[in-house]
């Protein structure tokens, strides 16, 4: 995994997920968007993908960007927080950025799948 230290906003197709738990691949916590009302509470690596999925598809019908996402976990004890970028879409083929924002560390990814092992990897550590 390369890892380096830039990062680049990308405004509607960026999201935070804050972690509040993770075993045996099963994450707990929360995912921001500037579409979301509110942060959604997230059970799994799958769920994000979905509900990030169908965030990218309103921006394709809606089409104007929105302000970048701040962090708000009010007094939450996280184990990680990321911010995910994705640059390039078509179906469910991604690219973009994973920002380790603990670390601050980040490092691309090409594919959904490929960003899944990613952060398996980092909280499997």
């Amino acid at each position: 995994m390369r890892l380096c230290r830039k990062m680049l906003p990308c405004q509607s197709r960026e999201a935070v997920v804050t972690v509040l738990s993770y075993h045996n691949g099963i994450i707990e916590g929360y995912l921001q968007h500037p579409r979301l009302e509110k942060r959604e509470k997230v059970y799994s690596l799958s769920q994000i993908v979905l509900l990030l999925n169908s965030l990218l598809d309103l921006e394709d019908s809606m089409g104007s960007p929105l302000p970048l996402v701040h962090q708000d976990c009010n007094g939450l004890e996280s184990i990680a927080v990321f911010r995910i970028q994705i640059l390039f879409r078509e179906h469910y083929t991604w690219q973009g950025r994973l920002v380790w924002q603990d670390e601050e560390k980040e490092t691309v990814f090409h594919s959904c799948i490929e960003l899944l092992q990613l952060i398996d990897e980092i909280l499997g550590e």
